[in-house]
């Protein structure tokens, strides 16, 4: 029987949603793999809206999942109607998304909450036992999701010892203070928790071509396979 998997999205557009790079190139590689997808984002407004050519704010209002429905060609779900019980495995593309709409990791780092809906779809996700594949930014929700509990997932989010326009330190630091275990690996390399189930790998918080991040998303999903 084929998989079938849910992919969370944070919006649409690296500033303020989901890195669109990283999700058709995650949806691609899953489809290549046979494994079919349901997208889901919440129904609710995301923090802000940036133009992309600048990136300044903008004065308006857009909902991220409408906005994310761009990335899915219109095949999306709330975040509420998702039934971890219904799927096989949680991925999570990365993008500012993660750190303004599924968090606030942007503005308040691990003091700052996490958005309750894809708490939950991680939290029972982990329950029953299914894996989680988190790009880029997105193990930083991991890590809020699991603030507190026994779960102590082994994350990255890219490493010290290559280009980055992030701190790359700072938010593995952040991530361990919440009990998180980070690892420091290049761009196209994957971390991959077998204990808690958990793939990991940096995409765009390297510097990095697209090309790059591909060979990081390949790997992911080959290993995200594995766990299924």
């Amino acid at each position: 029987m084929s998989k079938k998997v849910v992919v969370a999205l944070s919006g649409c557009g690296v500033y303020d949603g989901a890195e669109i790079h990283e999700s058709v190139l995650t949806l691609l590689a899953l489809d290549q793999k046979g494994i079919s997808y349901q997208c889901a984002a919440p129904d609710e407004n995301q923090f802000h809206v940036v133009n992309h050519t600048n990136g300044e704010e903008m004065e308006e209002t857009r909902n991220i999942l409408v906005e994310a429905a761009r990335i899915a060609r219109g095949n999306i779900k709330p975040l509420s109607q998702i039934d971890m019980a219904d799927y096989d495995g949680l991925v999570i593309p990365g993008g500012f998304g993660s750190a303004k709409n599924f968090s606030k990791w942007a503005f308040e780092g691990p003091e700052g909450p996490v958005q309750e809906e894809i708490a939950h779809l991680i939290r029972s996700t982990h329950a029953l036992g299914k894996p989680i594949a988190a790009l880029c930014m997105s193990p930083v929700v991991l890590s809020l999701a699991f603030k507190g509990s026994d779960v102590n997932p082994a994350l990255t989010v890219g490493t010290t010892q290559a280009p980055s326009p992030y701190e790359i330190q700072a938010i593995s630091d952040g991530m361990e203070s919440l009990g998180s275990r980070a690892e420091q690996v290049a761009v196209e390399d994957v971390v991959v928790d077998q204990a808690n189930r958990v793939v990991t790998s940096p995409c765009y918080m390297m510097e990095a071509s697209i090309a790059d991040i591909n060979e990081g998303i390949q790997k992911t999903v080959a290993a995200f396979e594995e766990l299924l």
